[in-house]
């Protein structure tokens, strides 16, 4: 397995209108992750918390953040955020404390090729449960970005029509498992981007924060239906 470039955060320049450069290797580190997940032939139960308990095995294992250079780095799961729970915080421990929201979020959510372009499935669970969260506040942004984790959990044709479908929703008013009308606020949808070593699947998308302020939201989509029992 390749093993990303150095995390030393004082090398990059960090752009808040387009992207974090720091938190771009930690999600380059993410797909070695997944590489190295694959490469162990484990079989996955259909259940994203599974799935990314697994991600978590790595990303908290020693020995594999000083190989990969994640040692300054915190990752946990379940964090509080307003009444609900962040898959994974990424805290960077190396610089000087500022105050307890400096940290980056990612959540996790499963994709099928069922109801590409419907209000209910997984598609639509991925942006009414999952970017509005980040978009209406419910989850915090200190960094002006945070990221999603696709699971593709079936056998899919072509990665790029799934996320197709869900550009196709991005725009559209759904209920959340809460019980209030939320919309993506896209400003530009998800697009493939060049974060991630070249890695197919890539993107980007832009929205409008609750707050006013630009969100830059990463997402990388995994494919694990051949390890789903």
């Amino acid at each position: 397995m390749e093993t990303s470039s150095s995390l030393n955060a004082t090398s990059f320049v960090y752009s808040q209108t387009r992207r974090d450069s720091y938190f771009e290797l930690i999600l380059t580190t993410c797909v070695d992750v997944y590489h190295a997940i694959i490469g162990s032939a484990i079989q996955l139960a259909n259940d994203e918390n599974t799935i990314r308990d697994e991600f978590l095995k790595y990303l908290q294992d020693m020995c594999f953040k000083q190989s990969h250079e994640l040692k300054n780095l915190k990752f946990d799961k379940e964090t509080v955020e307003n009444s609900g729970r962040a898959d994974i915080r990424v805290l960077p421990t190396k610089d000087e404390y500022i105050n307890d929201e400096e940290y980056y979020l990612i959540e996790c959510k499963r994709l099928d090729s069922k109801n590409l372009n419907g209000i209910y499935g997984l598609n639509a669970e991925y942006i009414k449960n999952g970017i509005c969260r980040f978009v209406s506040g419910y989850y915090s942004t200190y960094y002006g970005c945070n990221a999603m984790f696709g699971f593709v959990v079936e056998s899919v044709n072509n990665i790029d029509k799934l996320v197709g479908g869900i550009n196709s929703l991005l725009n559209t008013t759904m209920t959340n498992d809460h019980g209030f009308n939320v919309n993506a606020k896209a400003i530009d949808p998800l697009q493939y981007a060049d974060f991630a070593d070249h890695y197919p699947y890539s993107y980007m998308s832009t929205h409008t924060h609750i707050l006013g302020s630009e969100l830059v939201l990463y997402h990388l989509m995994f494919d694990f239906s051949n390890n789903i029992i």
